[in-house]
């Protein structure tokens, strides 16, 4: 309980923040291409910093990590507030410090998904995920409202104060947190540039796990549309920040009510076509928003695409999880969130620069097709994945036989080394 109330309080003021980023400095340019600069201001600094932190991750206890990557976080929000009450104009200075929030991000994403199978045990992992990604898109939708909701009422200072004292609940809460299925760690005599690409290796030589992780990253790449968001409800629906943060929330709605249902019904067949026809969905779902100029439209639009987001979160993750050795989570979930970071934030430069050349609805159209090009050419592509019945049939210890490449990697334990889940 301890984990899930700090992650929630935590990823709740990620999204507070974002929706009040968005407006705020779209407000002052009036530009679509500074929606770009903010996903990438975030994302460079990730780029650089991921493998470093999967190592880190693997090497070091993950809930200290975690802990550190919070506290600088809740320092971003406090200098967002600083700059908010003190009337500044300069999105540049808003840059500066969402590069160095994206820094700290480079450490939370794969330290929280490497400490959740070390919390609770392998017959309950799938389960636990489940659970998990319904409660974190709760705070997806909570946040965004209640982020729209307090910029419109008390302005920028006081909404990015509410998100430092989430950032520091989050941290008060941290050591509560039991971990009882953690490997001793041991000391790791490779070089750190072969272990930052065990990793790397780890997933290439296993088509389930890249075709899953890769498939994410040009769907959402392409297709994407919460960049947009700010334009659509500013110009094409004309709601406000109100309208702005219902229709952030509206994805979060159609990913906790899928999850919800996951997490008391979680399912084990088809798993790889579930996943193909899942993103399928998305990409139709954002193409029907795209066109759209009715709110409540729109608004359904986002919750089909978020309920579909939400299958394909809950399938990857599992398949990650089931796929790959605690001694080597942290570096294969940082390679997991480099992609997932690609598809965010670098999704983020790609639709407001597209916005910018095209216009906002030729940029969300051809997203939403490229994103049907990708399950087509995927499912062509991963067909090991595209048949996958069971995630047990993707496990480490099921693996298909290892490679003398992969031999050379002192990182990669055998199965009969790798502690129940």
């Amino acid at each position: 309980m301890p984990f899930l109330l700090g992650r929630l309080a935590a990823v709740g003021a990620i999204h507070i923040q974002a929706v009040v980023v968005a407006w705020q400095v779209y407000d002052m340019t009036r530009d679509p291409l500074s929606l770009a600069y903010v996903g990438l201001a975030q994302f460079i600094p990730m780029l650089l910093l991921l493998m470093p932190a999967g190592d880190l991750i693997d090497r070091y206890d993950r809930k200290l990590i975690l802990a550190i990557s919070w506290a600088v976080e809740a320092l971003c929000s406090g200098l967002l507030a600083w700059l908010s009450l003190s009337g500044s104009d300069n999105p540049h200075a808003i840059y500066a410090v969402l590069a160095l929030f994206g820094c700290a991000r480079a450490f939370t994403g794969p330290a929280l998904q490497s400490l959740l199978p070390q919390i609770v045990p392998r017959d309950q992992l799938a389960a636990a995920i489940a659970a998990n990604s319904m409660i974190m898109r709760g705070a997806t939708i909570i946040g965004p409202l209640v982020g729209g909701g307090i910029y419109a009422w008390g302005g920028g200072g006081t909404t990015y104060g509410v998100c430092l004292a989430c950032f520091l609940l989050g941290l008060a809460l941290l050591p509560w947190v039991p971990v009882r299925f953690a490997e001793k760690l041991t000391a790791l005599e490779t070089s750190a540039w072969k272990r930052f690409t065990a990793g790397i290796a780890f997933i290439r030589s296993r088509p389930i796990v890249l075709g899953t992780i890769s498939l994410d990253l040009f769907a959402v790449l392409l297709g994407g549309v919460i960049a947009l968001l700010p334009i659509y409800a500013q110009d094409v629906l004309q709601v406000g920040p109100q309208g702005l943060g219902a229709l952030r929330s509206a994805i979060a709605i159609g990913e906790v009510g899928v999850g919800f249902y996951l997490s008391v019904r979680p399912f084990d067949r088809r798993v790889g076509l579930s996943m193909f026809i899942a993103v399928a969905v998305f990409g139709i779902a954002n193409l029907v928003f795209s066109l759209s100029s009715l709110f409540w439209l729109s608004f359904m639009a986002l919750m089909v695409a978020g309920g579909a987001d939400m299958v394909s979160v809950y399938i990857r993750s599992t398949l990650v999880q089931f796929s790959t050795p605690d001694a080597m989570r942290g570096r294969v979930n940082a390679v997991n969130m480099l992609f997932i970071s690609s598809s965010n934030e670098l999704g983020e430069f790609r639709a407001g620069a597209s916005a910018a050349w095209f216009g906002v609805v030729g940029a969300a159209v051809g997203g939403s097709l490229c994103t049907l090009v990708v399950v087509g050419v995927w499912m062509w592509g991963f067909k090991q994945l595209r048949s996958l019945d069971h995630f047990a049939d993707a496990a480490f210890e099921r693996a298909r036989p290892v490679k003398p490449v992969e031999r050379s990697l002192p990182d990669a334990a055998p199965a009969s080394a790798t502690r129940p889940l």
